[in-house]
């Protein structure tokens, strides 16, 4: 088998390979992707190939091109990668051997990676969440105008007569036009969430993985449907401290010489199921009460911010657990209460 340490760019990437019998080093090259070099390098090659390279975001048509010619692709986590060479010179030449090198050694940190359909389903997700950052973002100014007039409605400035007492406001020219072009804005939005809204719907009833999360109250398709992409087949977690940590809802922690020290949480991983979490945080608190009563505790103690991430970690240990046992909500409580229930009992030990 042909072995290929790859460092990819976006317009070229720098190989080095070698015979995995032998571990000699074949070639190294760089290949440019506009003129189609890149392309002719790898039709030309006969017998199996494996590729390494690091995790990037512009692959796809890399992707594509290796799995139509039968060739191997491997995706490594970047962080590892770095962390095994400990010299400070870093060029492309250089990261590419690193990468052959650890394939060579049976070292390379392979890591999992979504289906072409998963990953078009998340882009599916994250066109809504972008518009609803928007959505919020504009109705963020034409409130602070409102307020700049005195007038504070919160939610109700979008209802029929708030919007009349928002149109109404004496502002200067400029002010108003301002005024006028936001709610033109507003309006164009939202009829493309309600679309996508829907879209997400129909997704998530298709997957009998999502519609379970959904037993659980206060989380809806939105969340379900993005927490099963994001963290894929739940057996790759053999705890759930692992999917805490995937996610970025753990302490981030520099302890050292006896005494332990935590920090606000790394907010590593996926940016938008941490956000989708925290703020499913306000429906379950209010439809699940032993969720509630954590929430009100850890307010009093520790302030609603620190409280929502923690419930938000409650609830994404619940989720693993809820999928890693086939249980819907009505049996999660259920076994929760029981002496004989193991499955809650087990979330607490290892979250």
């Amino acid at each position: 088998m042909i072995i290929i340490g790859c460092d990819f760019h976006t317009r070229y990437q720098q190989i080095a390979t070698a015979e995995e019998t032998t571990g000699e080093l074949l070639l190294e090259r760089r290949l440019d992707h506009q003129s189609g070099e890149a392309h002719a390098f790898y039709r030309s090659l006969q017998g199996p190939v494996r590729v390494g390279i690091e995790a990037t975001g512009p692959i796809h048509w890399f992707e594509s091109l290796l799995g139509e010619l039968g060739h191997q692709l491997w995706i490594g986590d970047s962080a590892k990668i770095r962390a095994s060479e400990v010299r400070k010179q870093k060029t492309d030449e250089r990261d590419a051997r690193l990468i052959l090198d650890l394939l060579l050694a049976k070292r390379f940190p392979k890591i999992w990676v979504p289906t072409p359909a998963e990953r078009d389903i998340r882009q599916l997700l994250w066109h809504r969440h972008k518009l609803v950052g928007l959505r919020t973002m504009l109705g963020n100014q034409l409130h602070a105008l409102a307020l700049s007039q005195g007038l504070c409605r919160k939610k109700k400035l979008f209802s029929k007569k708030g919007r009349t007492e928002l149109g109404n406001l004496m502002l200067g020219p400029w002010a108003g036009r301002r005024r006028a072009k936001l709610l033109e804005l507003l309006d164009q939005v939202d009829p493309p969430i309600a679309e996508l809204d829907r879209a997400v719907l129909e997704e998530a009833q298709r997957r009998e993985d999502a519609v379970l999360l959904m037993t659980h109250p206060g989380i809806g398709p939105v969340t379900a449907l993005a927490f099963v992409l994001a963290i894929g087949p739940v057996t790759r977690f053999p705890r759930s401290k692992k999917v805490a940590s995937y996610l970025g809802l753990n302490p981030s922690e520099e302890s050292s010489g006896g005494r332990r020290r935590l920090g606000a949480i790394s907010k590593q991983g996926n940016t938008m199921v941490r956000w989708l979490l925290i703020e499913t945080v306000h429906h379950a608190v209010r439809q699940d009460p032993e969720l509630r009563q954590d929430y009100q505790r850890l307010k009093f103690r520790r302030g609603h911010a620190v409280a929502k991430v923690a419930i938000a970690r409650k609830l994404a240990v619940r989720m693993y657990w809820m999928l890693r046992s086939g249980a819907d909500y009505a049996q999660l409580v259920r076994r929760q209460g029981s002496p004989g229930g193991t499955l809650m009992n087990a979330s607490s030990s290892l979250a």
